[in-house]
């Protein structure tokens, strides 16, 4: 990879809400070697003068899900999973370019997806893949339809019922279904905590997995030192889930006080998604979402900002997600403009850095421009803090985008 000198940076990152400008970065191999305010004579091989523009971390995006090339999730067990790889490949590679070097799929990728990644087989971001979701019958997961009968087999773990996630029922499935996931290479686990608005059959308001399910699913997460992320909306599923080990909250859209005293004073995280019920109430009709699922969006969708703004109010870490399915992907980087409205945009940047950066348990190695971290480096051409929509409109405003040391985008 050789030796790269960014010379003239004016740096953003979590280390200060101020831009630190007139920077040089050392960038060595796939690591940031050295950044300092004072030039830097050595002999290096490529220098880049950046005359002042802006150097950020890599984005990093703690819930998509690749494989959901279609905006009706039920269809995708349509579709041969080599069409579904494929068509990955080509979302993978738009996320990159969007600045989005490092994504957390919740549902669907596997360890064959992100080695091909960083094999060079595909481009794109960094993959953190929690396999197939766990799912209960009837839950979030099922895509069944409520006239299917149930399939003639003697356990529900061997019921994959679409290629974003698997059934498990009962204790012993649970932690049988959660080993195999790690064993298949999770970097983290799944659940379906409660009732969502993509599935067919199961309402908003009801919760899922018992107690006991949901602490064996997190104690094999546990040995394995690693965590489980839950999708959940109301605040009985939050607090359900987060009391019996889940680290991480998804969407969390009806979080209330209470609900979140608790993910406070358990370390946990939240990681709202509100560009996805945007995005689907402005073309979901027009895209195939079903309309069962149409008619849920409105129990989501207008209370969205209020969950973060009562999430920051109770001091819970936010982090920073989409959520996107099918056409509406392109509306990924919109999530800024909806935080920086309830946050500001300098928070809106650092909960998809430093905050994913933790969720991910990479801090220090990405969402921070230091000596150390990898070389995962967005430029960008102006002040994000003082206009945080030059991190939309499809990197358009990112003349370069360094991923693990290599330049996927250098058009300066």
């Amino acid at each position: 990879m050789g030796t790269i000198l960014l010379q003239n940076a004016s740096i953003i990152d979590s280390q200060s809400p101020e831009k630190r400008d007139g920077h040089h970065v050392v960038i060595e191999d796939n690591k940031i070697k050295e950044v300092s305010d004072k030039p830097i004579t050595t002999s290096i091989e490529q220098k880049i003068d950046l005359a002042g523009k802006t150097l950020i971390p890599g984005l990093i995006d703690a819930h998509v899900h690749v494989k959901a090339t279609d905006i009706n999730i039920g269809k995708l067990s349509d579709y041969p999973i080599t069409y579904l790889t494929a068509g990955a490949g080509k979302l993978m590679k738009e996320m990159l370019m969007r600045g989005f070097t490092s994504v957390r799929d919740t549902g669907g990728a596997d360890k064959g997806l992100a080695d091909a990644v960083d094999e060079g087989l595909f481009i794109g971001p960094r993959l953190f893949v929690s396999g197939l979701s766990l799912t209960q019958t009837g839950g979030h997961g099922d895509f069944r339809s409520s006239t299917l009968s149930a399939s003639p087999v003697t356990c529900a773990c061997q019921l994959s019922t679409q290629p974003l996630g698997r059934i498990a029922d009962g204790v012993d499935e649970c932690r049988r279904a959660a080993r195999d996931e790690l064993r298949k290479g999770a970097h983290q686990i799944k659940i379906m905590a409660g009732g969502g608005v993509a599935s067919p059959t199961d309402p908003i308001q009801n919760t899922q997995y018992s107690v006991d399910e949901i602490r064996a699913i997190c104690e094999e997460a546990e040995a394995w030192n690693t965590y489980v992320c839950a999708h959940a909306y109301i605040p009985k599923a939050i607090i359900r889930a987060i009391n019996n080990g889940v680290r991480t909250i998804e969407h969390g859209n009806l979080l209330d006080n209470e609900s979140a005293k608790v993910m406070a004073r358990n370390n946990a995280y939240l990681v709202p998604t509100n560009i996805t019920y945007q995005a689907l109430y402005k073309h979901g009709r027009e895209f195939g979402f079903p309309q069962t699922s149409m008619d849920k969006l409105g129990d989501v969708l207008e209370v969205g900002l209020r969950a973060i703004e009562i999430a920051n109010n109770n001091n819970v870490k936010i982090g920073h997600g989409s959520d996107l399915l099918g056409k509406c992907q392109t509306y990924q980087s919109d999530e800024f403009l909806l935080k920086a409205e309830v946050l500001g945009n300098y928070e809106a940047i650092r909960q998809a850095t430093q905050v994913n950066a933790e969720i991910l348990n990479m801090s220090d190695q990405l969402g921070v421009v230091k000596s150390g971290a990898l070389a995962d480096l967005v430029v960008i051409d102006g002040d994000p803090v003082a206009d945080i929509s030059l991190l939309t409109n499809q990197g358009q405003h990112m003349p370069a985008i360094m991923k693990n040391g290599v330049f996927f985008k250098h058009e300066l």
